[in-house]
């Protein structure tokens, strides 16, 4: 019996500004359930008001407390070391970085940059970490799904800079157990009493099973097929995100399946 349940954003609930099919009514039914709801994003294109505010358009209902972002977790850190950051990061939340002193950077921040992503930017970080500065990543997704294609997230430019760098990134948001960790402390469950919805199989199932809850992969968004079988762990899968609410409030106990 789940007590609370975690839902990612893009490609569970909508694909760039396409609402998926059943997605509002099925955001509605937990949230007017007992269960203790939240949303999960590692999305760095976006800050949290734009995220608020493109969920309020497309007709989601929820308070700025449910919502947990990897980029907010990764500024509370810089603030908590009175670190001097260099990012690279989008320009839509470069403005939440801006506040922060910057001059002469001891930390490396590294997000989805699209554009912002070029030689000069990668390798200033390259350099900084290699001179000692502590690397951070906005989550390490490999990929996201957008207007119906597949494109490069933050995840490969994080693994380059290790890799020249020969440095080892602090990852905050999805699948770092300390992010999933912030998100349960904000409920009254216990991890295994969780459900963390998803169509990341390694960002958000792989990373929440090992955070100790309980993964439902949704067929939707970045899903390719077979994903399912890609871990190690058992997980329920299931053909969207109308399915998996049916899951989570008892309706329907489909299998979790497993394994390589």
């Amino acid at each position: 019996m789940f007590k609370a349940v975690f839902v990612d954003l893009s490609g569970v609930l909508y694909e760039g500004k396409r609402v998926l099919p059943g997605a509002v009514a099925a955001v509605n039914r937990l949230q007017q359930s007992p269960l203790t709801v939240r949303f999960v994003t590692n999305t760095s294109r976006m800050n949290r008001g734009q995220i608020l505010h493109g969920l309020q358009e497309m007709g989601f209902s929820l308070e700025s407390r449910q919502l947990f972002t990897a980029p907010d977790a990764v500024k509370a850190l810089v603030e908590a070391n009175n670190w001097r950051p260099y990012c690279v990061v989008h320009s839509n939340i470069e403005a939440e970085f801006s506040v922060l002193d910057r001059q002469n950077p001891n930390v490396v921040i590294i997000g989805d940059a699209a554009e912002g992503f070029s030689y000069p930017s990668l390798d200033l970080a390259f350099q900084l970490c290699q001179a000692g500065a502590p690397l951070i990543g906005i989550g390490r997704n490999r990929y996201f799904k957008l207007d119906g294609s597949l494109h490069l997230d933050a995840g490969p430019f994080i693994y380059a800079i290790e890799y020249a760098a020969s440095v080892t990134a602090l990852i905050v948001g999805k699948p770092s157990p300390e992010f999933f960790a912030q998100v349960i402390a904000s409920t009254s469950a216990k991890a295994s009493e969780i459900l963390m919805i998803g169509d990341d199989i390694f960002g958000d199932i792989e990373g929440a099973i090992k955070a100790g809850m309980q993964g439902c992969l949704v067929k939707t968004g970045k899903y390719q097929r077979g994903d399912e079988r890609l871990i190690g762990e058992a997980c329920h899968c299931v053909a969207s995100i109308v399915e998996a609410v049916e899951l989570a409030l008892g309706g329907s106990s489909p299998q979790p399946v497993s394994h390589r």
